[in-house]
């Protein structure tokens, strides 16, 4: 098994894996239109952010990529939460079906991690699925204790 962060040559195939992924989540699942539309998107978001702000661990087998883990970095002003100004966000941890249950996905996620620090983030945070939850508290992830705050979002699209 082969661990490296996806080059340009890669896009294609991240796009694959993305779409793959909404694949297994019902409430995801995009019908042709959608799948095109967001195919598109994430061409030119790939384009422009890979290995800049975006950065994505492969593991791959037999020269197919087998598993995937998306970091998203995020920038902004400093606080006592997060005194870098700077944070991260874990997506898309996908392994394929063929492949699971090897620690593909961990060792893609070890590699962002090892990217986190480099890149002085304070932390990284993620949105756990039940079975995906074990997987991230073996790795040193805690649920978040509640807030004064709540998170709230208002949909533009």
């Amino acid at each position: 098994m082969e661990l490296r962060f996806a080059a340009p040559d890669d896009i294609e195939e991240l796009i694959r894996l993305r779409l793959d992924f909404f694949a297994e989540e019902p409430d995801l699942t995009p019908d042709e239109v959608q799948a095109a539309a967001i195919a598109s998107e994430l061409r030119g978001y790939f384009r422009r952010q890979l290995n800049r702000d975006f950065y994505a661990a492969l593991a791959v087998s037999g020269g197919r990529a087998a598993a995937v883990s998306f970091l998203v970095v995020h920038r902004k002003p400093a606080n006592v939460r997060f005194p870098t100004g700077k944070t991260g966000e874990i997506l898309n941890v996908y392994t394929r079906p063929p492949y699971r249950e090897k620690g593909l996905a961990t060792a893609a996620l070890k590699l962002l991690i090892e990217k986190a620090k480099e890149e002085g983030l304070s932390f990284i945070a993620l949105s756990a699925t039940a079975a995906g939850k074990p997987v991230y508290e073996r790795l040193g992830f805690t649920e978040n204790s509640p807030q004064d705050y709540t998170e709230m979002t208002l949909r533009l699209s």
